[in-house]
């Protein structure tokens, strides 16, 4: 246990490391030695990032402030804190369920956290020796970041408990997310994921509309960014203009994240989506025809409350339709706080809900085994994230950290971390693809 050491252990999206990022800065800046999600926890103290969005991921964050809870009684560790979304809904019961934390904090209280506790005027009354710990240093993969350039959302959506734990969409600045930018280039970042609550919102609440695509544009503009990938768009009134950029825009990577949630017009109705199945479906194909090549990413809910056999079966022939090249799916899990909790009854069984979910996966992975099969022979742009047992580890275009497709490249090859090599595909498995570096 490294008296002047921090851990911040980040659970659920990557919004919340995010957070846990800006808060690790915030204490190197004072002087500690502080890891974001490192392999093994050394610190006398211990943040823990929360997720309160559904019920696994509460059940998670739970389970982990138990388990260092545990340790601080053991000895273990010095102090625990906690922080996120979790304790921003539901701090006094945590409060009164677990003691042992030192201290619950919400979502955006990180700087809170910091002047109460390390300014020698809280728990810590000695300040540690200042250690030269640049912030980037403690990052294992330092090559890309994710960046976050709005926070909350003002969609009302059935389902959702984001609007309550995040609050209204509250834009960050053009200036302010460039100058991140431009400090992370030189740090040797060189990939970016833009994230947000709701990305095609950004700048409305500034500038009064949208304003995603001037900012993806300037940002493209600042040398050494190499890769821009977008994050969690919204399909009502998508800014069309933004994929102009991503088309003509070499570093803007073709590859969009956007939720759906379903395609039954009576389904999108009920859970408050303010679009039809006609503009889902043309939104789709416009999305293919200005951008050629583009990867699209969503996201799609199974058990909704009243869904029927006819409405779920529509949403498994979208699918087949659409051929994404990414897909993830979940099964309606009724949430504290929500319009849909408070108005409607979760009237379809689990176990109804969870053949449909199997259903429709299976649907999916052939639908990736077929795209991923289509890769080999191609020669693609890869960029080398890390080195694992006898392969090195990457990433194309049309692949985001952590929960897309990877390329495997024998450990044979000469190639360096953070590097992009050009690499010959040749083969194919359902969710990896195997390559060499062409010479």
């Amino acid at each position: 246990m490294k008296s002047d050491r921090i851990d911040i252990v980040t659970l659920g999206c990557s919004k919340n490391l995010v957070d846990s990022e800006r808060l690790q800065k915030l204490f190197c800046k004072k002087g500690y030695e502080c890891y974001v999600d490192a392999p093994e926890v050394e610190g006398e103290t211990v943040v823990v990032n929360t997720c309160g969005f559904i019920g696994d991921a509460k059940e998670e964050s739970i389970n982990t402030i138990l388990q260092f809870a545990e340790a601080k009684t053991k000895g273990e560790i010095g102090r625990l804190y906690v922080m996120g979304c979790l304790s921003e809904r539901y701090l006094e019961d945590l409060q009164r369920e677990i003691p042992e934390v030192d201290k619950y904090y919400g979502k955006f209280d990180w700087n809170k956290m910091v002047e109460e506790n390390f300014n020698g005027n809280g728990t810590r009354s000695v300040e540690p020796q200042a250690k030269s710990v640049n912030f980037n240093e403690t990052r294992s993969i330092r090559h890309y970041r994710y960046i976050k350039i709005s926070e909350g959302c003002d969609r009302h959506c059935a389902y959702c408990a984001i609007p309550v734990m995040t609050g209204r969409h509250k834009s960050r600045t053009m200036e302010d997310i460039l100058d991140e930018v431009r400090e992370l280039v030189s740090e040797g970042v060189k990939e970016f994921q833009v994230i947000a609550q709701e990305l095609t919102y950004y700048g409305v609440d500034l500038y009064g509309k949208r304003q995603i695509a001037s900012l993806i544009s300037q940002m493209a503009d600042v040398e050494g960014v190499k890769w821009i990938r977008l994050h969690y768009a919204y399909p009502n009134q998508f800014p069309m203009e933004l994929l102009d950029v991503m088309r003509e825009k070499p570093n803007v990577c073709k590859y969009l994240d956007i939720a759906l949630q379903h395609i039954s017009t009576s389904v999108l109705k009920r859970m408050r989506r303010e679009t039809t199945k006609e503009e889902t479906v043309r939104l789709v194909e416009s999305l293919r025809a200005k951008v050629p090549g583009i990867t699209l990413r969503t996201t799609l809910m199974v058990g909704f409350p009243g869904e029927t056999d006819e409405e779920f079966n529509e949403l498994v022939d979208f699918v087949k339709w659409a051929r994404f090249e990414r897909m993830g799916a979940f099964a309606y899990s009724e949430e504290d706080g929500t319009y849909s909790a408070e108005h409607y009854e979760d009237d379809v069984p689990e176990e109804t809900k969870q053949l449909r979910l199997d259903k429709l996966m299976r649907v999916q992975q052939r639908i990736s085994a077929e795209i991923m099969a289509e890769r080999v022979g191609q020669t693609l742009k890869v960029i080398i994230d890390r080195k694992e047992g006898d392969w090195y580890v990457g990433r194309t275009e049309d692949s985001s950290p952590e929960v897309d497709p990877e390329v495997l490249i024998p450990a044979a090859e000469n190639v360096e971390t953070g590097n992009f090599y050009d690499v010959e595909i040749t083969g194919a498995e359902e969710f990896d693809l195997y390559g060499r570096v062409k010479v």
